[in-house]
């Protein structure tokens, strides 16, 4: 009802509708994208990505990161990323980590990584599905895609021009974000993308003189969201200073914690079946 037939304005995913689903650079081969997504800014999406790509590549794995917030884009300066992509006649060549990730950011392409990037939608759209169609990627087992916050015109254009085979949600213990992190889920329930789980970041504290467990920011209500939502809670990334020293200067493939290796077997169970 009221439809304008201009598919690519519409949030729906109404089953006549023609695929927006838009190639890979011929020279490419990615096998699974996982979007890492919430509602709001500041609850660990770069963190997350960042760990599950690390994560995903000590297992073996060939992993990818594609940083989709374009107009703040911190992954590259979480592996200390200083060399620029480069571009050739067959595409753009992705920036490669010391461990052997290949990443693509807007920070990977500006000279300077502090120039802002003062851009309109339409333009912030077309590099996220260039990044996608013009980027060489080599054989990838995993592609973790980072969002921007909120739920507006990048999430939207990922979920539809990108194969997404399923999202993880982020959210913090706060109440308030726990609202907010409901219409990151209610938009991929409306957009019929998969909910591979919710990950809660800064869970706890837990002290180091007496090993008892703090919670920080508040009772956790992560348990009710996924129940509510018929998916489940993948981790719990507690507050760990060793972590956060290691991201800010940039040695995220260095550190040795292992958060998220139960939640990297629940995800490859879930993108098996």
């Amino acid at each position: 009802m009221g439809c304008n037939h201009d598919c690519s304005s519409c949030g729906s995913n109404c089953s006549g509708q023609e695929s927006l689903i838009e190639e890979l650079n011929q020279l490419s081969k990615v096998n699974k994208v996982i979007a890492v997504v919430s509602g709001k800014g500041g609850v660990g999406k770069s963190l997350l990505t960042s760990l599950l790509a690390v994560t995903f590549n000590r297992r073996g794995k060939k992993t990818a990161i594609l940083d989709a917030d374009i107009t703040g884009p911190s992954v590259p300066k979480a592996f200390g990323m200083t060399d620029k992509a480069m571009g050739t006649e067959a595409g753009i060549l992705p920036a490669i980590t010391e461990t052997g990730i290949e990443m693509m950011s807007i920070n990977l392409l500006l000279k300077e990584e502090t120039d802002p990037v003062v851009w309109r939608s339409p333009m912030i759209v077309g590099t996220v599905k260039q990044f996608w169609t013009d980027v060489i990627w080599n054989d990838v087992d995993y592609m973790f895609v980072d969002m921007p916050p909120g739920t507006g015109d990048i999430p939207l254009t990922v979920f539809q021009s990108l194969p997404v085979d399923g999202i993880i949600v982020v959210a913090s213990p706060q109440e308030l974000v726990g609202m907010i992190v409901e219409k990151a889920v209610k938009m991929a329930e409306m957009m019929n993308v998969p909910i591979l789980g919710l990950v809660e970041n800064m869970s706890y504290f837990t002290c180091p003189d007496c090993g008892k467990k703090h919670s920080v920011f508040g009772d956790s209500h992560i348990e009710e969201i996924a129940a509510k939502h018929d998916t489940r809670v993948l981790a719990k990334l507690p507050i760990d200073p060793e972590l956060a020293q290691k991201i800010d200067s940039g040695q995220a493939e260095a550190f040795e914690g292992n958060y998220l290796n139960e939640a990297a077997d629940m995800i490859e169970e879930l993108l098996a079946e």
